[in-house]
């Protein structure tokens, strides 16, 4: 829709919908069946699953006009929203944040946070390449990526790149499956994973 901003490189499925005032940063990728309303950020290198939804009013009804009272919705660099998960406006979800599917969001999210359930709870958090981080005095270190975090008292961050920079490209394909790096995971070289 006209007023909208798309960034570089997007990638949105079929059935999208980007209303006018709506933001998407570079390299974005909306999979089938997404709205976005009006009072909606993404920022760069955010993922929506299939089917989420984004709402823009706590309180609507079909008899008031709430259009100028649109609430913002945050979405940080590198988050993931699976599919027909609901985030209900007015939240930021931080950095690299992972929404499950199906979760219901209803809070602000810090950066890395793991999301599961109704209503949405923190149970963790993750890698940049999407693995649950493991921390060990304070330190984990991503199992794909071999990035490390560190968990502190202003939350998680990466050590080794800004949290703003792009992965490097060398790390920015996958090449196997999420279970295959679970600790015990047999890898095809019959190699059990750390």
């Amino acid at each position: 829709m006209s007023g909208a901003v798309i960034g570089r490189d997007c990638n949105l499925g079929q059935n999208c919908f980007v209303a006018s005032g709506v933001q998407l940063g570079d390299r974005v990728k909306i999979q089938n069946n997404v709205s976005l309303y009006a009072g909606t950020v993404v920022e760069d290198e955010v993922f929506l699953g299939p089917s989420c939804v984004l709402t823009n009013v706590t309180n609507p009804r079909a008899q008031v006009d709430r259009r100028s009272l649109y609430e913002p919705t945050l979405l940080r660099r590198g988050c993931s929203v699976g599919a027909n998960a609901t985030i209900v406006c007015g939240v930021t979800l931080g950095r690299y944040s992972f929404v499950g599917a199906g979760a219901v969001v209803s809070r602000s999210v810090p950066d890395y946070a793991l999301v599961v359930g109704v209503p949405g709870r923190v149970v963790g958090y993750v890698s940049r390449h999407g693995h649950r981080l493991h921390f060990v005095g304070g330190h984990a270190t991503c199992p794909e990526s071999g990035l490390r975090y560190v968990d502190e008292t202003s939350g998680v961050r990466c050590l080794d790149l800004h949290e703003d920079a792009p992965l490097p490209e060398h790390l920015a394909r996958g090449e196997r499956a999420h279970d295959d790096w679970k600790p015990g995971a047999i890898t095809e070289r019959g190699e059990g994973e750390a």
